[in-house]
């Protein structure tokens, strides 16, 4: 090994090892930023070509991993994930219950759509749920976390780390076929490993299938929702005095809604319909004919032109919003236009004395005209409203809830008419005429990567053999069918997280070329021996450790070229240390920092960095266990 290859091993290695400590010491540090840095110091130090580097932001990763953020933003704008949430929890009434529900919706969905999106829509379903039960939101939040983390190790296209993964099989099976020319030329071979070890691997170096991981995601995956469903009493926090903090910030607000022809209510009871149980929301009159029926029981029946009055917070009325062919019943002209309904959402403002619209009636106030929305709820505070919301006489100081587009926070913050004006989180209308629609696209993505995993790719054309080509192609359908708008489209892409990975592809790339990787290799195994179970249990422990720390997809980029350092070292099959890390580095229990996930539960749930580690110190044991024992039986070592 000459003297420039040493030096930029060593430069290669301290590279990454700043990295990770910056990402340790502080904490807010942009991941995109710090590999982004850490690419380009490569380039500099001539570890890695700039063709070879920026190659990561290209790689079928980052496309598969923005189309996939296409679909699941379809889905949930057409209400497909809105529907899959209000049937999830139904009637459950024990914690335990609503745990062995969400295990079983969260691990099969998690496993064919981003976990990131699959939590976000759940967060409010489950706070809601506990909300209604008198469950404080720390009991479930964390499961729902971990829940979507071990259904994306159950399929290729679960989470982010398993395409970086795939990726880097991609590319070893095309090194491998240009070492093969090489050496059939007798050029030199361009790969840092040995070439006929890598010869004698050939398959054993080829990309996943689709259901590949599963043979070891799955088990783990069912091991974790056992331990959650029966330990989880014992593991889990129980924050009561979020319960209080969640009804001090209950704002009660009289709602009318009308029931219009294409309302999937009508001829369905109360109870039926899923209007009795609604938390926070309660139904206190129908509106019929003129008439008034109160109380409301729960086998009355809901007809075409029903006004329907509710009594409940934001939160739910958002809910309530999603459900077609409900709309408020002041506004005889609201648009229910489904191409129109994607541009509208919920705004609650606050009227301060200057506006023209006090003294005036909500009837009378005509706010289509004056500012092209629908008053949908009233709250005013201390005082009991009237139960007919035209009739109400606005005042100083009124909270309004409209349904407006989504130009009216820009246009009317800063006006006198309002104190105060804020967007509602979630509240964007949604596309139901495309729900069967989006649903069957999505099913037709599953069925094509079935497909390619069934067939493989020799029994299909190129074209239609590649995973990302059916993600993105797939992706483009839903946005040309209407499903998800352009703009929204263009909203849904994470780039600081595609960012991330297309830099860690390229630092990965560098971190093998330079010979780093094998090196650590051999310091592993001159520390640890040449006992296969040791080193393997050795790189999966190492692997969630840093997973723990800093970013996945990092993670899995770095430990890949060390797993075949260390297989090419011990003449062992690959297989069996890829499948590890690339299970361990998806394996983030015991660090709100380690998966995207924990943290998004964190402040909702109230959770502290401890939580993590009495619920997930024995979560990670436990798979790890599984793990280590079932890797070399799947794929054996020779």
């Amino acid at each position: 090994m000459n003297s420039l290859q040493d030096f930029q091993q060593i430069i290669a290695v301290a590279i990454i090892l700043i990295v990770f400590v910056t990402m340790q010491v502080r904490r807010n540090a942009p991941t995109d930023l710090l590999f982004g840095l850490a690419l380009v110091a490569y380039i500099l130090f001539g570890i890695v070509d700039p063709a070879t580097a920026w190659k990561g932001f290209s790689s079928n990763a980052v496309i598969a991993i923005g189309g996939l953020l296409v679909v699941s933003t379809a889905l949930r704008n057409t209400g497909a994930l809105d529907s899959l949430g209000a049937k999830l929890l139904g009637n459950v009434k024990t914690e335990r219950g609503a745990l062995g529900r969400l295990s079983s919706v969260l691990l099969t969905s998690s496993a064919f759509l981003l976990n990131t999106a699959i939590v976000a829509m759940l967060m409010p379903v489950v706070i809601s749920w506990c909300r209604q039960r008198n469950v404080s939101p720390s009991r479930l939040l964390l499961p729902v976390s971990y829940l979507a983390i071990l259904g994306g190790t159950c399929t290729l296209v679960g989470t982010s780390t398993n395409f970086v993964v795939n990726e880097k099989l991609t590319e070893m099976s095309q090194l491998i076929e240009q070492s093969e020319r090489n050496q059939a030329l007798g050029k030199p071979s361009e790969s840092p490993f040995d070439i006929d070890w890598l010869l004698e691997q050939r398959e054993q170096l080829q990309p996943m299938s689709l259901f590949e991981i599963s043979r070891i995601g799955v088990p783990c995956a069912l091991l974790g929702a056992f331990v959650l469903i029966v330990c989880g009493r014992r593991l889990l926090p129980n924050r009561t005095e979020l319960l209080d903090s969640l009804e001090e910030q209950r704002r009660e607000y009289l709602v009318e809604m009308l029931v219009t022809q294409s309302c999937g209510l009508i001829g369905k009871t109360v109870e039926e319909g899923g209007l009795r149980h609604l938390p926070g929301l309660f139904l206190i009159e129908i509106d019929r004919d003129s008439k008034a029926i109160a109380p409301v029981s729960p086998s009355d029946r809901i007809l075409e032109n029903d006004r329907l009055v509710f009594t409940g917070v934001v939160a739910t009325i958002v809910d309530l919003e999603k459900i077609a062919g409900l709309i408020p019943a002041t506004d005889i002209n609201y648009e229910i236009a489904p191409e129109k309904v994607e541009n509208r959402t919920l705004v609650e403002v606050v009227l301060s004395p200057s506006s023209p619209l006090v003294g005036s009636t909500i009837r009378q106030a005509n706010f289509r005209q004056y500012y092209g929305a629908a008053v949908v709820a009233v709250h005013r505070n201390g005082e009991r409203l009237p139960t007919k919301l035209g009739d109400i006489e606005l005042s100083p100081g009124d909270t309004l809830l409209l349904q407006t587009n989504r130009s009216f926070v820009r246009s009317y913050r800063n006006r006198p008419d309002f104190y105060l004006v804020s967007g509602v989180e979630d509240s964007k209308g949604r596309r139901h005429d495309r729900l069967l629609l989006a649903c069957s696209l999505a099913i037709g993505l599953i069925a094509w990567l079935l497909l390619q995993s069934v067939l493989g790719e020799t029994s299909l054309p190129q074209a239609f053999s590649s995973p990302e080509v059916a993600i993105f192609g797939i992706a483009l359908a839903m946005v040309v069918t209407g499903c998800v708008s352009m703009s929204d489209a263009r909203r849904s892409i994470d780039l600081p997280m595609l960012f991330t990975v297309g830099a860690a592809i390229g630092v990965g790339t560098g971190f093998s070329q330079c010979g780093a990787a094998e090196s650590i290799a051999e310091l592993l195994l001159g520390f640890i021996g040449t006992n296969e179970y040791m080193v393997l249990i050795a790189l999966f422990v190492v692997t969630v450790c840093l997973t723990e720390m800093i970013s996945n997809v990092a993670v899995a980029t770095m430990m890949f070229y060390i797993a075949i350092g260390v297989a090419s070292a011990l003449d062992a099959n690959p297989r069996t240390f890829i499948m590890a890390i690339t299970l361990g580095a998806s394996l983030s229990f015991v660090s709100p920092i380690g998966y995207q996930t924990n943290l998004m539960v964190m402040g909702p749930g109230g959770y502290r960095p401890t939580d993590y580690l009495r619920a997930g110190i024995p979560l990670s044991l436990a798979i790890g266990a599984l793990a280590i024992i079932l890797l070399p039986l799947i794929w054996p070592f020779h």
